[in-house]
């Protein structure tokens, strides 16, 4: 089963959106550069109302390894989504703690895929250049890169998630921007339309 993430939930309402939609992972921005960044007690208020089956997922940027902990702690995260020139020992240190995503740009996916792969706990997850910026990736090109296991993020929505899914089959796909009406609200028709898609496009790709 491919899973679903859906990233920059700020509000229970949202929250409750996605799960109800079906989505399996939900994602909460701390990364204070963010237009969507989120507190830790309204994450935390939001990570209650949708129960343990859902993935609450704190995504950080270049933040201190006492930061990422803490409020991945204080916000009831069950994974931590890292996103910038980290360190190996850095990467170990926090999957010793919680799941890890490790976010790698496409430029980089064929020098890093094997360094971060290899680290317990750790699963790789390509991103665009600019994480929130809606615009999609070349999947085609990537394919010769993309390793399996890996989740796949970068501009994807309604309209386009199929194809990614066909051209790299990836464990997990995450969407944010094109399933918002504004930075940090979600739309509710398209929430629905991307895990669906994803759902009829998985049963295509991946026939029982």
């Amino acid at each position: 089963m491919i899973r679903v993430k859906i990233c920059g939930t700020t509000s229970v309402h949202d929250a409750l959106l996605s799960a109800e939609a079906g989505a399996d992972a939900l994602g909460f921005i701390f990364a204070p550069v963010s237009k969507r960044l989120v507190s830790a007690q309204v994450a935390r208020e939001a990570s209650l109302s949708v129960g343990p089956v859902v993935a609450r997922v704190g995504v950080f940027l270049n933040q201190g390894l006492d930061e990422v902990l803490r409020t991945a702690e204080a916000a009831r995260m069950s994974a931590v989504q890292l996103h910038g020139p980290l360190s190996r020992l850095y990467v170990q240190q926090v999957a010793a703690y919680y799941p890890v995503l490790r976010v790698v740009r496409p430029a980089d996916l064929a020098a890093e895929a094997g360094v971060w792969t290899g680290i317990s706990g750790v699963t790789l997850m390509l991103d665009a250049p600019e994480p929130g910026g809606g615009v999609p990736l070349d999947w085609e090109a990537l394919r010769p890169h993309f390793p399996p296991g890996a989740w796949l993020a970068g501009g994807l929505g309604p309209a386009n998630v199929a194809r990614a899914i066909q051209a790299l089959r990836p464990a997990a796909v995450d969407a944010v921007s094109r399933l918002e009406v504004s930075p940090g609200r979600k739309d509710p028709d398209a929430v629905r339309a991307f895990v669906q898609t994803v759902r009829t496009a998985e049963s295509e790709s991946y026939p029982q």
